[in-house]
């Protein structure tokens, strides 16, 4: 079987296909196997984060200032260059230490899907080497241009154009890495290379890529609608969304060594 790099060169020189029906029926297939044990992992694990950020927040800012009003406040005032670097830097580290917490889920979906075991302790498995360097350094990346692009527009342009565009560069950004953590989990490329090849194979079918990342982005916050704290258990589908249109391009390997992370270039 070729490697994931070579995949991808053939990508890059003939593109690829994808059949929208097939895609989308195993990821809600894979969906319906998942969503409850990762509903509660996600909840559980939220309210860690809230308390801990909040915990943080007044640590910083102290209580007496912190007001009911005082998050909305502070994300819409203009920031300096230093607090804006302080800002992106910190939301960029953040975002890369949650990364292979995020990627455990797509090891479920993967046993999910062959219907093999899965434990609550395997979603932390990424936080060991060599997955995590590689998974931070492909979401802090990312990030960081995402975060700074976004609040540069926004300090030159405080107007509702300029917060629109702002507030969509994030996602645009999001769009564009669309696979990057299963090519890591699963194409074993380093870090750099899942954030090129994402790239790649994202702009060789926009149309139809595009359309995925709305559904699941939809389908995730389908919870809202009904009761807030679904979404906690339908927020997953756009992990077998991803996860779905990973295996159509690429296949999945039925291997889970640890140690060949880097090593998909080489025969």
């Amino acid at each position: 079987m070729k490697s994931t790099l070579d995949q991808i060169e053939d990508i890059k020189k003939n593109g690829y296909s994808l059949d929208f029906a097939t895609t989308f029926d195993h990821a809600f297939e894979n969906y319906k196997k998942i969503a409850v044990y990762s509903g509660l992992i996600f909840l559980v694990f939220s309210v860690i984060v809230a308390i801990a950020y909040m915990g943080t927040i007044t640590a910083i800012f102290g209580i007496e200032n912190i007001k009911k009003d005082f998050l909305e406040e502070y994300s819409k005032r203009k920031l300096s260059g230093e607090e804006l670097l302080v800002h992106s830097i910190g939301l960029a580290v953040l975002t890369g230490l949650l990364a292979p917490f995020m990627a455990g889920f797509f090891k479920m979906a993967d046993h999910a899907d062959r219907d093999v075991e899965f434990k609550v302790s395997t979603i932390f498995s990424y936080y060991k080497a060599p997955y995590f360097v590689q998974l931070f350094i492909n979401a802090f990346i990312p990030a960081l241009v995402g975060t700074a692009i976004s609040g540069i527009i926004k300090n030159i342009d405080n107007t509702a154009i300029g917060n629109t565009i702002s507030f969509v560069i994030p996602y645009f950004i999001s769009y564009l890495m669309f696979l990057s953590i299963p090519l890591i989990v699963f194409g074993k490329l380093k870090g750099i290379e899942a954030i090129k090849s994402s790239f790649i194979i994202v702009t060789k079918n926009p149309l139809t890529i595009f359309s995925f990342f709305i559904l699941g982005f939809i389908g995730s916050l389908v919870g809202i609608i009904g009761c807030g704290v679904l979404v906690f258990f339908t927020i997953v589908f756009n992990t077998s969304m991803i996860y779905a249109t990973y295996y159509a391009i690429f296949g999945i390997k039925q291997e889970d060594s640890i140690d060949s992370i880097g090593n998909s270039n080489v025969d």
